[in-house]
């Protein structure tokens, strides 16, 4: 009830001022100095302070955020501060806090003279006079630190003392973007940095180029990328169907390039209940395209709960600090990118499909409706090559499976499967004399499918907690890319009379 509390001692305030008008001149300074303290304090309908959403400085660490209590009380956001985190432990929340030493100067009087206190007491000795930079309530945002390699959002429950390093070791607790982004709003997409993101291949083979401003780098057989795109290339076979001649080996091959964004927006100006913002947004978005062919004659695949086998071919992780005005906002970022054949291996294809488009996936909060998931997709592809022979069913998807969150926490996970579809009928007809024929058809598509869920640890923004993960709701989207027929016929073998 913080919004609450800081209304009510503005209204104090302001009555306590108008009473005292006209007594004494003693009672009349004291008037003015309510006046003036309430004039310093937010009124309730002041504008909410915007805070711009950008990418932390690249190259040095991003600057700490401190909340005071008072402050958080007050719905007031965070400012900058010199403070660091030397050092963390997730388990125990003890923390070690190194700042530039505060001295506590003692008052002095305005004519000191030779008889005054201040001139015959000893000095304060230096444990009396050096401040904790930190006090219980407090709330610091950092960016990633020595055991905190996510990041660390945290409220100081209790201040233990001075470190044998020189800081000040405190217990901590986990805390909220509330309490230190305050009635303030914020909003904008940051670009996740291409040679900021790990790759870790998973299979051999994988290849990985990236582009971005000012420094360019071409990715394989001299592919240009555009700026800000990463692109991971693989190349891969896979099992062939049993009895399969050699020529139909199977085979998968391709890339993925992508070109990611982190979208933030908070809304803490006084829709919501309490410390909790009015509203509230998580996602990532970007561009996507892709080129992938399938060879072969894929053997028949297994499936586990219902879906088949998937073959991860690189995993990515990246934790992209983004700053909501002095606050450092720790994103932590996860893809795994796959290949996945779902075939009935009959069917001996040659298709190859590029595709291009964008995504927008995400978690969106406000009061009359809680978290909503968002799942936004629009693609076209293009076939390249189509071959198919005999019948049969094929579909290969070379999709990536991501997760989104903030401070170490998962707020957002997401499958998005680009694929190719092949189907294939044939019918035969014969008659007694040996004569027949064959005449089929096959059909080409593209499409991709979307899904995903909340997961409960959204409830970082300082909303309120909701019970089980909330689906993002299936995206299925389906375009046809070639299709033909074909016929043959046979005579009798039997010569004629």
């Amino acid at each position: 009830m913080h919004k609450l509390t800081r209304h009510a001692l503005l209204a104090s305030v302001t009555v306590a001022a108008l009473l005292t008008t006209g007594c004494s001149a003693s009672s009349s300074t004291d008037a003015e100095s309510a006046g003036a303290a309430a004039a310093e304090t937010p009124a309730a309908t002041a504008t909410p302070e915007q805070l711009a959403v950008v990418q932390a400085p690249l190259g040095k660490s991003a600057p700490t955020a401190l909340a005071t209590q008072d402050a958080t009380e007050a719905g007031a956001a965070a400012r900058k501060s010199s403070l660091k985190v030397a050092s963390y432990d997730r388990k125990s929340g003890r923390a070690v806090i190194a700042a530039k030493s505060a001295t506590v100067t003692p008052s002095s009087p305005a004519s000191p003279s030779a008889t005054s206190p201040s001139a015959t007491s000893p000095s304060p000795s230096a444990s009396e006079t050096t401040a904790a930079p930190v006090a219980v309530g407090d709330v610091i945002a950092s960016a990633p630190a020595p055991g905190a390699p996510d990041g660390l959002l945290a409220e100081v429950t209790k201040v233990v003392g001075a470190d044998v390093s020189g800081g000040t070791e405190v217990i901590t607790k986990a805390a909220e973007l509330s309490s230190v982004l305050g009635e303030s709003k914020a909003e904008g997409e940051v670009p996740v940095d291409p040679a900021a993101i790990e790759v870790e291949p998973l299979v051999e083979g994988v290849k990985v180029s990236w582009a971005k401003t000012g420094d360019l780098t071409f990715g394989p057989e001299g592919a240009k990328l555009p700026l800000g795109s990463l692109r991971i290339d693989v190349g891969a076979a896979i099992a062939t169907a049993e009895g399969a001649p050699a020529s139909a080996a199977a085979s998968v091959e391709g890339f993925v390039q992508l070109a990611p964004e982190v979208a933030f927006s908070y809304d803490g100006s006084g829709s919501g209940t309490g410390s909790a913002p009015g509203g509230a947004f998580l996602g990532l978005t970007g561009d996507w395209a892709s080129q992938w062919s399938l060879k072969g004659r894929a053997a028949g695949t297994t499936t586990t709960d219902g879906k088949p086998l998937r073959i991860p071919f690189a995993q990515l992780h990246a934790d992209p600090v983004i700053q909501a005005g002095p606050v450092p906002i720790v994103v932590n970022l996860d893809l795994v990118c796959y290949f996945q054949v779902d075939a009935d291996g009959t069917v001996t294809v040659d298709v190859e499909q590029d595709l291009k488009g964008d995504f927008r996936v995400g978690g969106t909060f406000s009061w009359s409706k809680g978290w909503t998931p968002v799942s936004e997709s629009a693609m076209t592809g293009t076939p390249l090559d189509v071959n198919v022979t005999a019948t049969g069913d094929v579909k290969a998807s070379l999709g990536a499976e991501a997760s989104i969150g903030l401070y170490g926490t998962v707020g957002v996970s997401a499958d998005l499967a680009p694929y190719l579809r092949v189907e294939a009928d044939a019918v035969a007809e014969g008659s007694s004399d040996g004569t027949g024929s064959v005449s089929g058809s096959w059909a080409l598509y593209g499409g991709v499918d979307l899904s995903g869920a909340l997961q409960i640890q959204l409830t970082i923004f300082g909303t309120p907690i909701f019970q089980h993960r909330i689906p993002l709701g299936e995206l299925h989207e389906e375009w046809p890319l070639a299709k033909g027929e074909a016929t043959a016929s046979t005579v009798s073998a039997t010569p004629a009379g």
